[in-house]
């Protein structure tokens, strides 16, 4: 019994090695994934993050130095008394008023103003941002 342990321990140790080395490739070019500078704007990746509600509160995070080019948007809509509607050039994407939930949005951002609001309290649940 007591040779058995240290071979279940060496397998085990094999096993984790393995696993660790499964994480993809450590590359930073991103042209490689398929991913062109243009998409992956200056924050160094092509997702942003939208968040409406509970309360009387909205937000996109990972807008700082975008440039024009192809986003992933998570919006997580926290209440049935809200939405998240965003919009700007070639951009008009809106979740439903009656509906919670996360949804996910692909979008073509270009240069100029973009903004989102909650559209029954768009006076005081709004925002914006730029794209370069």
């Amino acid at each position: 019994m007591t040779r058995i342990r240290p071979t279940f321990a060496v397998v085990l140790a094999v096993v984790g090695l393995l696993v660790a080395g499964c994480g993809g490739s450590d590359s930073d070019d991103d042209s490689a994934a398929g991913t062109t500078a243009a998409e992956t704007g200056a924050t160094g990746g092509n997702t942003l993050t939208g968040t409406v509600g509970p309360g009387f509160d909205i937000s996109m995070t990972g807008t700082d130095g975008l440039t024009a080019g192809e986003y992933t948007i998570n919006i997580s809509d926290k209440s049935s008394a809200h939405n998240f509607h965003l919009t700007g050039p070639g951009v008009d994407e809106t979740t439903e008023v009656s509906e919670e939930g996360d949804v996910t949005r692909t979008v073509n951002l270009q240069a100029g103003e973009y903004t989102f609001v909650c559209d029954p309290h768009e006076s005081s649940m709004n925002g914006s941002f730029t794209v370069g």
